[in-house]
């Protein structure tokens, strides 16, 4: 076992807007090849020139593209269902100068993407791996479009998340998928990963139809948006479709794709061990209905099996105290097993103490990944001091890292998300609507608290009761004159993404001032672990000394993400997962 090793300060948005690259290193390990001694003895289950790890964005975009390419290809997938993480996502996908975006007239031009990866991402990912994202991804969108049901919509002003670096968007680069029909599937349906959140009975909800669903009691845009999504319901109902949107979209669509290609895919067959002869990674060792087999691959292993954020064990060893599995949403079958795979056959490693992170408030059953809620105006975050010490509004993963930078001298883990009754009057807080009480099992669970004045919320909470109020003061002040002097609050244009447009002078700011009083335990919580097989331009997994080994290819979470420590906007996870998937396949098919 590799001892621990704990990663420096992250980077926040407020480095990365004064010019400061990352400077802390992805942690990189190796060992020696460990092959079973009898793998080659076990049943041989197949032949295929690919074998592609894990049923999520980057498997089946990997295998869409291999079949395309006239390769035999085999997906195998630990859980019962297909989908993966993607299954449960909203499906934002962010791949710049994408055809989608071009015709809907986005601004983009490559130049001005290579100066904002770059500066988003700085030195800790090689430049040619931003050029390879840069260069495929969008004859990526464009293969997938060609050769699946899916389509795509631009999500209009969902801004990038850093828009005033050079060549950041502020009218956003990123897609999602369009409707599709379930019944394209057949039974195969019924085997789809569920959504992290079902959409309301009887509508057809897009990711970007959110933010307005969230002001639906205070907005005509809102109402309009909300009537828009239960007639798209209506509509489908009425033609007999089984209508899927954001991932469940994503994953049913490439799914399709993969039907229509003939690839099979095999489920509840989770991977043991690669195999490796001479060097070269030339199958998996997987268990077949109980049973242990060999798949052999001619030309290639293509690891898209998620990251590892549901094995507690790796997460101690590699990320910050304090952690926990049951503050992730991602699939709950994603434990790290292609990384630990690759990296038995000598695979390094990078990326491990990081993770794409956002504030979740940890719910019964499951946590709930907090994105409007801590932006909407009449909020804020406080730290166990009851001190304000982040802009509440900043891209989520910025909001963890400074929780984690901080919690050592200043603890903020947990925080707690702050909002009045005027907030609860006007908002959608997850899927509980405006003036209806929350869940009594949020109260017991002390995920939430309620009261009927500060003091007695700091009581509930354990946060000094003067401070607290000390800083509401302040916020309200601030809220007042519509400027965040402290945490700068709405001075970038992604700010007023998730906000309420009728409240002046700043769209992201209102005092805290009608009573009862409500407070959400914050914790750090995550879409999924970022570290992960350390690949290079052409997703070929790479040793410690640089060399590649061959047959091995990685690609979204099972890889160290091109993202680096940052997060350029909303899909930065799916779209270079899909991207490099798609490169992987294509230099195995040797036409890269």
């Amino acid at each position: 076992m590799t001892p621990s090793v704990k990663s420096g300060a992250h980077p926040t948005r407020r480095h990365v807007l004064a010019g400061a690259g990352a400077t802390a290193a992805g942690l990189t390990v190796t060992t020696g090849t460990r092959q079973s001694a009898h793998a080659a003895d076990l049943p041989l289950l197949g032949t295929y020139d690919v074998v592609v790890i894990g049923s999520g964005a980057a498997g089946m975009t990997a295998a869409l593209t291999a079949a395309q390419q006239g390769l035999s290809c085999v997906v195998v997938e630990k859980a019962p269902t297909f989908g993966g993480s993607a299954a449960r996502s909203g499906a934002g996908i962010w791949v710049p100068n994408n055809q989608v975006i071009l015709a809907a007239g986005v601004p983009d031009t490559p130049a001005k993407a290579a100066a904002y990866l770059a500066a988003v991402v700085g030195a800790d990912v090689p430049a040619d791996r931003q050029r390879a994202f840069l260069a495929h991804g969008p004859a990526m969108i464009s293969f997938v479009m060609a050769n699946s049901p899916l389509r795509f919509r631009w999500m209009e002003g969902y801004s990038d998340y850093y828009p005033e670096l050079p060549g950041g968007l502020p009218g956003g680069r990123s897609i999602e998928p369009d409707q599709l029909d379930g019944n394209i599937l057949g039974a195969e349906l019924a085997r789809l990963n569920p959504p992290y959140m079902e959409v309301p009975a009887g509508m057809v909800v897009f990711s970007a139809d959110y933010k307005w669903l969230a002001l639906a009691a205070v907005s005509l845009k809102g109402a309009a948006v909300a009537a828009e999504c239960l007639a798209r319901g209506t509509k489908a109902a009425l033609l007999g479709q089984k209508p899927l949107t954001m991932g469940q979209s994503l994953a049913a669509g490439l799914r399709a794709g993969l039907q229509s290609a003939g690839v099979p895919v095999w489920l509840s067959t989770p991977l043991t061990e690669l195999y490796a002869e001479s060097g070269a990674v030339t199958g998996a060792v997987v268990e077949r209905e109980g049973s242990p087999g060999l798949v052999r691959a001619r030309r290639g292993v293509v690891v898209g099996s998620g990251g590892f954020e549901h094995n507690a064990a790796m997460r101690t060893q590699y990320q910050q105290q304090p952690i926990g599995t049951e503050w992730t949403v991602g699939a709950k079958e994603n434990t790290g097993d292609g990384i630990r795979a690759g990296r038995r056959v000598g695979g390094d490693l990078a990326l491990m103490d990081d993770a794409w992170w956002g504030p979740a408030i940890p719910l019964p059953g499951q946590p709930y990944f907090c994105l409007a809620e801590r932006t909407l105006p009449g909020g804020l975050l406080v730290n166990q001091a009851g001190a304000r010490f982040v802009n509440e509004a900043a891209p989520y993963s910025d909001v963890v890292h400074t929780m984690y930078e901080r919690d050592a001298t200043a603890p903020d883990i947990p925080a707690w998300l702050i909002v009045d009754q005027n907030y609860r009057n006007r908002y959608l807080f997850k899927d509980v609507a405006p003036t209806l009480p929350f869940p009594a099992d949020w109260y017991s669970s002390g995920a939430a608290y309620k009261a009927w004045t500060l003091d007695g919320l700091a009581s509930a909470i354990g946060v000094p009761r003067t401070a607290l109020r000390t800083t509401v003061d302040r916020f309200n002040s601030l809220a007042l004159k519509g400027k965040d002097t402290d945490f700068k609050r709405g001075d970038s244009a992604y700010d007023h993404y998730y906000t309420d447009p009728l409240v002046l002078p700043s769209s992201c700011l209102a005092p805290l001032w009608l009573p009862p009083y409500y407070a959400f335990r914050i914790v750090p919580g995550d879409l999924g672990t970022k570290g992960g097989l350390r690949t290079d331009a052409r997703a070929r997994v790479l040793r410690a000394d640089g060399s590649v080994i061959p047959g091995l290819y990685a690609a979204g979470n099972a890889s160290a993400a091109v993202m680096g420590h940052s997060y350029a906007g909303a899909g930065s996870t799916i779209g270079p997962a899909m991207t490099f998937g798609y490169i992987a396949a294509r230099d195995i098919a040797g036409v890269l």
